[in-house]
């Protein structure tokens, strides 16, 4: 068995999986090519390689370019992931090279960059000056996709459902509120239910945002639609909106208590009794124990001192 699995990797061509993953990104042997630099004659005859290596097809060919086969489909998904660890690979021993003892790519939401990250990053820093962290904003769905195709090394989100595959720890708490202007008539309550802002017009994050997922799924248990008045990119976008009077939002408590120095001073936060609003932000990675060691010692010193006893853990 060992012998055999020897033998198929030194057949496969790694040279050839790189042009079969541009092949697939760009629908098409000439596009990719020109792309790579290469003659589409010899693409075509790598890729005919490597389907006679594997004994079965892999593109089906047309005038307009070419579609992946399931066979295809597969190889694709493995393919993407041998070549990230090889960028990997070449990324942390270049770094050696230079003298840098580690680096760490992180991929993260905006509620744990704005919240908590500043703090714990920067701790961490001051205490291993040597490893190198990459830390790159996205949604929470991006951050697991990214963790799950090998593009981050660890990802810090709200877990969207169906992301089973990834483990998890617990990182940090946080609260959503509402935010409103001051003279608003839900101003000066201290607690709503969120059906109650439904009745305004709302100004909300990116559609794939998990708080206006979260928001949508509300307002439909409660037979309702979101007021939609306008999507911002960041918290401070949406405060300075909220605050002129373009309707009311919904954004973590603590966010908005860091950017009060700034903005806000006109905007009131009124509690949300939903369930929905007592959140967590998990730490994300496919396997934490084969995780390179600069990234352990980071999981580590982010992970929640009662993480431990997390129900979730995976």
């Amino acid at each position: 068995m060992i012998s055999t699995e020897r033998s198929f990797a030194r057949r496969i061509d790694l040279t050839s999986l790189q042009l079969f993953v541009a092949v697939c990104e760009l629908g098409s042997i000439g596009r990719a090519a020109e792309r790579e630099f290469i003659a589409a004659s010899a693409i075509s005859k790598r890729l005919s390689d490597l389907e006679a290596t594997l004994g079965t097809p892999l593109l089906y060919r047309h005038a307009r370019g070419v579609d992946l086969t399931p066979a295809g489909e597969s190889l694709l998904h493995h393919a993407r992931s041998v070549l990230y660890s090889l960028e990997k690979m070449q990324g942390e021993l270049s770094e050696y090279a230079e003298g840098v003892r580690g680096h760490v790519r992180v991929h993260a939401n905006i509620s744990a960059i704005v919240q908590f990250l500043p703090e714990d990053l920067g701790a961490f820093t001051r205490e291993h000056d040597a490893i190198k962290i990459d830390l790159e904003e996205h949604l929470s769905s991006e951050v697991v996709r990214a963790v799950h195709e090998g593009a981050a090394d660890l990802g810090i989100c709200h877990m969207p459902e169906g992301a089973n595959e990834l483990q998890s720890l617990l990182y940090r708490h946080d609260r959503l509120v509402l935010i409103v202007p001051k003279g608003h008539p839900l101003a000066d309550l201290r607690a709503v239910d969120f059906a109650e802002s439904l009745a305004f017009d709302h100004v909300g994050l990116h559609t794939n945002s998990s708080i206006y997922v979260a928001m949508h799924q509300a307002a439909q248990a409660a037979g309702r639609s979101i007021k939609l008045r306008i999507h911002v990119t960041g918290l401070d976008a949406m405060c300075r909106m909220i605050e002129n009077g373009l309707g009311v939002g919904v954004m973590p408590l603590r966010a908005f208590e860091l950017m009060q120095g700034g903005i806000g001073r006109g905007l009131r936060t009124v509690t949300l009794q939903d369930p929905w609003a007592e959140r967590q932000i998990r730490l994300v990675a496919r396997d934490f124990s084969t995780l390179p060691v600069a990234a352990r010692m980071l999981v580590k010193h982010l992970q929640a001192p009662d993480a431990a006893a997390d129900p979730l853990a995976a």
